[in-house]
């Protein structure tokens, strides 16, 4: 919808633009997207992946996007090696094309897809520590290399029922409640351990449960947490779909 210039998301696009162009431009990026849940930690090896169109119902011209982003095997093999360990199974995915979750972003921040790409799944049992964890080895592993970008892909409200339901006071209140707590936890001055705990009890929010039916799209804002383990540099809170949503960066401006 956003590529499609869908007016719920204008703030969305805009904002996407403005923060892109407020870091140099990645040398690599790692994407953690929301729409890729495995029984483990998958990493995308390709050096010359697909676009999966995961979805539905869309206009034809949905099906005609092309992002011909390469991928960056080295960077992946160095992802998997940093992620071995993890209690949990870590898998070089050879053969899944990258989905929305990834080439949607990118196409608004990075459109000329010359940046390579490596795309990290979510492991399916929604483990906040875990997916901190995962983002804090990442952090680790590429802290020797130059400008690369831990993408966290997902929304930080994803009630899609209430997306195209009438306006609701008691749904904005919890909307609402919910990106305040978000913005809180992610600027407030506090000790890193303090901040890990808040997004590990995440669920303890007012109006998480609302704003996240179910947990995968919240999960990339803990990997990009754990990469930096900081209060981000930049928030930004806007409306999509008439919703309220928060985007953060971890990052040095230009």
């Amino acid at each position: 919808m956003p590529l499609l210039g869908h007016e719920g998301h204008i703030d969305m696009v805009s904002t996407l633009q403005k923060l892109a162009a407020s870091i140099a431009k990645p040398t690599a990026i790692i994407v953690v997207s929301a729409h890729w849940e495995t029984p483990g930690i998958f990493v995308n090896t390709q050096k010359h992946p697909e676009l999966l169109y995961d979805y539905y119902g869309f206009p034809e011209q949905a099906y005609a996007i092309e992002y011909p982003v390469l991928g960056e095997p080295q960077l992946a093999q160095l992802v998997i090696d940093a992620l071995n360990n993890l209690d949990v199974p870590v898998v070089a995915e050879t053969h899944r094309g990258i989905d929305h979750g990834v080439f949607v972003p990118l196409a608004i921040m990075y459109p000329s897809a010359d940046i390579p790409c490596v795309q990290v799944s979510l492991h399916q049992n929604y483990d906040p520590q875990l997916h901190i964890e995962v983002g804090k080895r990442i952090g680790k592993a590429i802290s020797h290399l130059d400008n690369v970008l831990v993408l966290g892909s997902g929304f930080s409200f994803h009630n899609m029922k209430a997306f195209w339901q009438p306006n609701d006071p008691e749904a904005n209140k919890m909307n609402g409640e919910f990106e305040a707590w978000l913005a809180e936890v992610l600027t407030a001055t506090k000790n890193e351990q303090e901040r890990e705990g808040q997004f590990v009890n995440w669920l303890e929010a007012p109006g998480a449960r609302y704003c996240h039916p179910t947990e995968e799209h919240l999960l990339p804002l803990h990997v990009a947490y754990g990469a930096a383990q900081s209060s981000p540099t930049t928030i930004e809170q806007v409306s999509v779909i008439g919703k309220l949503a928060t985007f953060a960066l971890w990052a040095m401006p230009n």
